[in-house]
């Protein structure tokens, strides 16, 4: 597993969506992951540091988990499926270690608010479509106006057509 950190989020309104793209901690790739528009306003919301009087469905979760005791101890993007991301929640309830499925989006949202790390699986980056930096501010300019035009499925296209590597099933 790599430790990442969000590096970017991009809101795409032809599309409705966002896409956030995740760092590599101690390397050079760029994950970037389509996510919808709500989830991507909620990271949003949080990485500008907004508040509500009110919690919103994100801050309700948090707000479940340390009502009963418990704590988000890290999230895992772990597999990437017919160009489907998915993720899981590590809640740790006192020597409870609990693991729940979750939309990567819906992790990110909890993680941002909890300070919970960030991690990838190794085989998520061996089948995703990776971004080698250093980049520069018009490589990431330009990836912002192509990204515009394309939907998610077309970003994976090429992978569909990519013979499976070795090891990865």
């Amino acid at each position: 597993m790599k430790l990442t950190k969000i590096y970017s989020l991009i809101f795409i309104p032809p599309l409705a969506q966002y896409v956030v793209t995740l760092e590599e901690a101690d390397g050079s790739r760029l994950i970037p992951i389509w996510i919808g528009i709500s989830e991507g306003a909620s990271i949003a919301m949080v990485l500008e540091g907004e508040k509500f009087k009110r919690p919103l469905t994100h801050d309700l979760t948090v707000n479940l988990i340390r009502a009963l005791g418990g704590s988000l101890e890290k999230i895992i993007i772990s597999d990437l499926k017919e160009n489907a991301y998915y993720a899981t929640l590590i809640l740790k309830q006192g020597e409870r270690s609990l693991e729940i499925d979750s939309r990567p989006s819906d992790a990110i949202a909890l993680a941002v608010r909890t300070g919970a790390p960030i991690f990838v699986e190794e085989k998520v980056l061996a089948l995703c479509p990776v971004i080698n930096k250093p980049i520069s501010e018009d490589e990431v300019k330009n990836f912002e106006k192509e990204i515009e035009n394309l939907r998610p499925e077309d970003f994976f296209k090429k992978l569909d057509e990519s013979p499976p590597q070795e090891g990865l099933e």
